[in-house]
């Protein structure tokens, strides 16, 4: 991968506010592969409380990775992750695209990216 190239796929790299402003994920990359946690959040617990498995229930929202396994495709869009929505204790399939360097869209879905739905992230400027 070139210089350039590092660049662009790297440009979802940094914390974004989701579209209620009452939580922030932090996306980095491991390897070839891009991830997100939550950094910080307002919620009304602290705890992923929605989780299907009774062992994690106890676990922590803050640090918690929701977004993983993503691979580039393209200039603008990260594809073949998954999601985390702690707020129902569901994973699901997910697609991220740049719509600009201050605004990603969040595809969340079941089967195929019709059957889904999206919100806006913008990027957390300090």
């Amino acid at each position: 991968m070139t210089y350039f190239e590092t660049r662009q796929s790297d440009a979802i790299l940094g914390e974004w506010l989701s579209p209620a402003k009452d939580s922030r994920i932090l996306i980095y990359r491991q390897g070839n592969k891009y991830y997100g946690k939550i950094t910080w959040g307002t919620g009304t617990s602290p705890k992923d409380e929605k989780n299907p498995n009774p062992a994690l229930r106890s676990r922590d929202l803050i640090g918690l990775v929701i977004l993983s396994d993503f691979e580039r495709n393209g200039t603008d869009t990260w594809e073949n992750g998954s999601i985390y929505d702690p707020r129902e204790g569901k994973t699901y399939s997910c697609k991220m695209t740049l719509k600009d360097p201050k605004s990603l869209s969040i595809r969340g879905y079941v089967g195929i990216p019709l059957l889904g739905r999206s919100e806006i992230w913008t990027r957390f400027n300090q």
